[in-house]
């Protein structure tokens, strides 16, 4: 049973490279160890289990972005100005999925792809690691919008977290769908001008009017007609003297 450190990493990268490949419930200890030219037995020493090895990818990776993003964070609610505040909260929850992780293995992109990859199964052990990664640095980002957008429920802010996590997702793991649909004239893999369209997006996105509003108002504007109304008209039609 091996104690080197180097084989080690090597079972995390051969993990971290299969789970954002096959996802989680598709690869087997044997599988790992098969990729990282170990033997199942030092996985288990070194993580236990496939649980344990998914949580210490997350860690080495999340660990450091959680905590960039709050140092982002807590910087950002310094500025006084309300439009410029909401802006850099934006920016210190997305430029650290960016920058973080790159100097590891397979860099950011490729686990941001096994992200989505254990999100999209639904499997309950990915649902608890994700929670405790995860949860208390979302809620401290969707706490600092609300104080800088107070009029909007705290629900709302939720929903659209929720969407720039999948706009995250997806600009880090398809960047060539954007230099192909711009035919070119856009750079996919730019970061810096990627990580300024889904500020300036999520801003938007952010401050739109709350959907309660919008169907309370779109209900106020069409009315049901009561059945009573259309009689009456119906009668002042067949009258001959209209």
């Amino acid at each position: 049973m091996t104690r080197n450190p180097n084989m080690r990493e090597a079972i995390l990268s051969a993990a971290e490279l299969l789970f954002s490949t096959r996802g989680f419930n598709a690869v087997s200890i044997r599988d790992i160890a098969l990729e990282a030219g170990a033997n199942p037995g030092s996985i288990t020493y070194h993580f236990k289990s496939k649980d344990g090895l998914l949580l210490e990818i997350y860690k080495r990776h999340c660990g450091p972005m959680n905590k960039r993003r709050i140092e982002l964070l807590v910087a950002a609610r310094r500025v006084r100005d309300i439009q410029d505040r909401l802006e850099a909260i934006v920016r210190a929850y997305v430029q650290p999925a960016f920058s973080s992780s790159s100097d590891l293995a397979g860099g950011g992109a490729r686990f941001t792809r096994l992200r989505a990859v254990m999100s999209a199964e639904g499997n309950a052990v990915v649902g608890r690691i994700i929670a405790e990664i995860f949860d208390d640095t979302t809620n401290a980002f969707i706490d600092a919008i609300a104080e800088s957008l107070p009029h909007l429920p705290r629900t709302t802010i939720v929903w659209r977290s929720q969407f720039l996590l999948g706009a995250l997702y997806y600009t880090l793991v398809n960047p060539e769908r954007v230099t192909r649909l711009s035919r070119g004239e856009a750079d996919g893999a730019d970061m810096a001008e990627a990580i300024e369209q889904l500020v300036s997006a999520t801003v938007a996105s952010l401050q739109a009017s709350d959907v309660d509003h919008i169907i309370d108002g779109a209900s106020r504007r069409a009315k049901p007609v009561q059945p009573r109304v259309v009689a009456a008209v119906r009668k002042r039609k067949e009258s001959p003297t209209d």
